[in-house]
C-alpha cells in the first residue's frame, strides 16, 4: 500500500469531520475548508492507487 493512500484517507477523514463540526456551529468557513480537504485528500489517495496499480504491472 502506498503511503499517499494513507495519508490520503486520513485527510478525507479529518475533512469530513471538520466539514461536519462546521455545519454543527454554523461556520461556513469551516465546512468550505473541511470540503477542500475532503477533495484534497480524494486526490492522495487515487494518486496513491495509481502507483499500487503501476507497481503491480
Amino acid at each position: 500500500m502506498d503511503k499517499d493512500r494513507v495519508i490520503g484517507a486520513g485527510k478525507e477523514m479529518a475533512g469530513n469531520v471538520k466539514q461536519a463540526v462546521g455545519k454543527l456551529v454554523g461556520d461556513s468557513k469551516l465546512q468550505a475548508d473541511g470540503k477542500a480537504e475532503q477533495v484534497a485528500g480524494k486526490v492522495q489517495n487515487f494518486v496513491g492507487n495509481v502507483k499500487d496499480a503501476l507497481k503491480g504491472q
